[in-house]
C-alpha cells in the first residue's frame, strides 16, 4: 500500500432528493457515491469553476436570447397577419342593413363559441401558422423555379 494517501473521512448531511440523485449518478456509472461525490466537491474547489460556470451561464444567456428573439419574430408575424386580415376584412364586407344586423348580433355569442372552440382545436393538434407559412413560401418558390 505504499504511495497511497490516507484518505480523510466526513459526515455530510444531504436533502433526500439529492442523496438520491448522487445514489442514481453513481449507479448510472457504476462507480461509488464516495468517488462521484469527490468529484463534484473537487471540482466546486477548483479555482477555475467559476470560469465553467460562467461559460454555462454565457452559453444559456445565449439559449435565451435566440428563444426570445424567435419570439418576437413569432409576434411580429402574428401582429402583421392579423392587422392585414382586418384591413382585409373591412375592405371588403359591406355594413349590413339594420334588420340583418340585429340577427347578426343575436346569432353572436353561438358563433364565437364555435371560433374559440375551433381555435383551441387548433392550438392543441393543428401545425402552427409559421410553419405554414414557411411551407407556403417555400413550395410557392419551388414551384416558381421549376416553371
Amino acid at each position: 500500500m505504499a504511495g497511497r494517501s490516507k484518505k480523510a473521512q466526513i459526515s455530510v448531511y444531504l436533502e433526500p432528493d439529492i442523496m438520491d440523485m448522487l445514489a442514481h449518478y453513481a449507479a448510472q456509472r457504476d462507480q461509488s457515491i464516495s468517488l462521484i461525490a469527490q468529484a463534484a466537491i473537487a471540482s466546486f474547489l477548483s479555482p477555475d469553476s467559476a470560469e465553467r460556470q460562467e461559460a454555462a451561464l454565457a452559453r444559456r444567456l445565449g439559449q435565451i436570447d435566440r428563444r426570445l428573439a424567435r419570439l418576437e419574430r413569432d409576434l411580429g408575424i402574428s401582429t402583421e397577419a392579423f392587422a392585414t386580415f382586418i384591413r382585409f376584412w373591412l375592405a371588403t364586407t359591406p355594413a349590413l342593413p339594420e334588420p340583418a344586423a340585429q340577427a347578426a348580433r343575436a346569432k353572436l355569442s353561438e358563433r364565437y363559441a364555435a371560433y374559440t372552440s375551433a381555435l383551441g382545436r387548433r392550438l392543441a393538434k393543428g401545425p402552427q401558422l409559421r410553419q405554414e407559412i414557411v411551407e407556403d413560401v417555400g413550395s410557392e418558390e419551388g414551384r416558381s423555379s421549376r416553371s
